[in-house]
């Protein structure tokens, strides 16, 4: 079992260089195995064309490395404070993907406007606040994760109804219950920034989506009544 988890980490890595999404090593894609509670994750600095499943660093949700001779990434903690915090999800992928990261850098929120946006992520993706100087000088990379959980149980955000978060100069972190849904969530983030950058460089900042068709665009992919796709009896 984790020799295919290490597998598959390394398959994710490496569609993440394929979506146009990292530039030289500027990423990483983790997931877990709950049953575990063990953390594989992408070395530091290792190009993505060169990993290997052995590569791949295994570490217990303290951090410590129970498997692999190499470094694990320098973003470790944050993707561990997330699989405490978000319990539900099985994979976290981060990036510093071009359009996401512009909004990331200008700490503004990705507004929702429209239903491709509306699609993924119910309402906006949030940017977390500016990490004070303590927080940087003193555990930096977990405080990252700190961030992001924070402003999600503060502002009373879902995050598996937005699978996503921008941290305030620096890039977003996205996840999902499966490695290849924190991949697309990836794709998609990045997507959904580009089209929110060009319609404000048209229409200034809006008010984005209405609620109503924020609420049908994303319920008939997502919960209970979702009716996109073959899977629910209600599309046959």
């Amino acid at each position: 079992m984790l020799e295919e988890l290490r597998q598959q980490v390394v398959e994710a890595n490496q569609a993440i260089v394929r979506h146009g999404l990292v530039l030289s090593t500027f990423g990483n894609v983790s997931a877990i195995d709950r049953a575990q509670g063990l953390v594989a994750i992408k070395p530091s600095g290792v190009p993505y064309a060169e990993l290997k499943p052995s590569d791949i660093v295994v570490t217990d949700l303290d951090g410590k490395i129970v498997a692999g001779s190499l470094r694990p990434s320098s973003d470790l903690d944050t993707h561990i404070v997330l699989y405490r915090a978000f319990v539900s999800i099985g994979a976290v992928v981060h990036t510093h993907s071009e359009y996401a990261t512009i909004w990331a850098q200008a700490g503004r929120a990705i507004p929702c406007y429209g239903t491709t946006h509306a699609d993924y992520f119910y309402g906006p993706v949030p940017c977390t606040p500016v990490l004070s100087a303590q927080e940087v000088q003193q555990a930096y990379v977990r405080n990252t994760g700190e961030a992001i959980v924070r402003h999600f149980h503060s502002a009373e955000i879902d995050p598996e109804s937005i699978p996503a978060a921008l941290v305030a100069g620096h890039a977003p972190f996205c996840w999902g219950t499966t490695l290849d849904q924190a991949v697309h969530h990836a794709v998609i983030l990045e997507f959904v920034a580009r089209m929110a950058l060009h319609t404000e460089s048209l229409s200034g900042p809006g008010r984005g989506i209405s609620q109503h068709l924020l609420d049908r665009h994303h319920r008939r992919k997502h919960g209970a009544t979702a009716t996109y796709g073959q899977g629910n009896p209600q599309t046959k």
